[in-house]
């Protein structure tokens, strides 16, 4: 596993927590990260631990190609957030443990609702948007506090669609939504034949960022040179650098590990950067082994911004990922199980999990970065077990009876070698 593995990831995670600019002079010490509203900080938390967690799930699932990994963490968690709202009982517990949600559930809404503000409000110097909708069967009779709690925590509005008659141009409808939340970097979210007419409601959220560096690189600069995979072997990238005077970033370095932290354009906006953490042994194993949201935390309060020579690869990465098995290994299995409890959304027992489709994109290069997002939780009805028909085929011998239907008394009985003799 490669150094922009962990890079890009990152991105996501300090794009939407809110990292500081050190867009200051060399030799002095940024200033000290911006604490959350208290309303806040419970959902960067467990948004932050949650990231990690399904991050160590991805690299060692032996069923993902793991060489590569991106994921937005904050459009995972919101959309399985509404979710959470709409369960109950084990199902519900279940995913606050997997996401590390507050108990209260107006610390949770709350919190969602400042970030996403927050997310939302908006500067000239970048672009960084968060969605959530909801898309429900239009015969379907949902809870209406569900709907209006979906509206007013989360911004989820509700949009009724044909689920039963026509499948296949709801799921077009919800991806083009998916489409121009994301300026057309996630494409076709939901697959072909993911929605059915037992799909009973969709749950989505989209995030979209792009900016560019405080310090961009000169792209004449830019140049051919050999990368060592995690696999061993050596490829040819294009290599991005900055080693002028006015490299001056937020730094530190341990022993075994070099830290930096690039600041975006924020001009108005909250300030936003990423963070690169490279491994002095070329391997990502002692990081990863060790890495929590505390340490990552404690990494960042003890940058230092100083000149520093930097080459970063320039690259792009777009993956998907089926998350009922991650997260049902992550522990919630229930809720993708006939024993789900998700009667908060309708006040039955009837709805689980069908699906849960990520998919994100990043491209990282010489003038900033451009990533997005989008997340779909499916929920479908439980098909009622259904009796297979029987096929009743008398075309070989067999035995009669006539009886007497009161008492069971037989009166008669034959048996049928041949039905053509007489």
């Amino acid at each position: 596993m490669s150094l922009p593995v962990l890079a890009s990831l990152l991105i996501a995670m300090f794009v939407l927590a809110g990292c500081t600019n050190p867009d200051i002079q060399a030799g002095q010490e940024p200033p000290p990260p911006v604490p959350p509203a208290d309303d806040r900080a419970p959902i960067v938390t467990a948004n932050n631990q949650f990231a990690l967690d399904l991050y160590k799930h991805l690299s060692e699932d032996q069923a993902i190609d793991a060489e590569n990994l991106f994921f937005s963490p904050f459009s995972i968690s919101s959309a399985l957030a509404i979710t959470y709202e709409g369960a109950r009982g084990d199902t519900a517990h279940e995913i606050r443990e997997v996401f590390h949600f507050p108990k209260d559930t107006a610390t949770m809404r709350e919190g969602y609702k400042e970030l996403i503000a927050g997310i939302n409000s908006g500067s000239p110097a970048y672009s960084l948007h968060a969605a959530n909708a909801l898309w429900a069967e239009q015969t379907y009779p949902f809870l209406p506090d569900y709907i209006d709690m979906a509206d007013r925590a989360y911004g989820a509005k509700t949009t009724n669609l044909d689920f039963i008659g026509s499948p296949d141009a709801s799921r077009i409808t919800i991806n083009r939504w998916v489409e121009e939340k994301t300026r057309e970097k996630i494409t076709d979210l939901i697959p072909a034949g993911s929605i059915t007419p037992l799909t009973r409601l969709v749950i989505t959220n989209a995030v979209y960022f792009k900016g560019t560096w405080v310090k961009q690189f000169d792209e004449e600069k830019t140049t051919v040179e050999e990368f060592r995979t995690g696999r061993g072997t050596t490829v040819q990238i294009p290599m991005m650098q900055r080693t002028d005077t006015k490299a001056t970033y937020g730094y530190m370095e341990t022993a075994d590990l070099q830290v930096l932290m690039m600041p975006y354009e924020s001009g108005s906006g909250k300030p936003l950067s990423m963070l690169v953490l490279l491994p002095r042994d070329e391997t990502l194993a002692a990081v990863e082994g060790t890495l929590t949201a505390d340490t990552l935390a404690e990494l960042r309060e003890n940058l230092t911004v100083k000149r520093v020579m930097v080459y970063l690869p320039r690259f792009t990465l777009e993956t998907k990922y089926f998350l009922s098995g991650p997260l049902s290994a992550m522990g919630m299995p229930t809720a993708f199980t006939g024993a789900a409890d998700l009667s908060g959304m309708d006040g039955t027992r009837d709805l689980l999990i069908t699906n849960v489709i990520h998919q994100a994109f990043v491209d990282v290069n010489e003038e900033g970065t451009e990533a997005a997002a989008a997340t779909a939780v499916i929920v479908g009805r439980a098909s009622a077990p259904v009796d297979p028909v029987p096929v009743f085929r008398a075309d070989h011998p067999f035995l009669f009876f006539i009886q007497d239907d009161e008492t069971g008394l037989i009166l008669f009985m034959g048996r049928v070698e041949n039905p053509a003799l007489s």
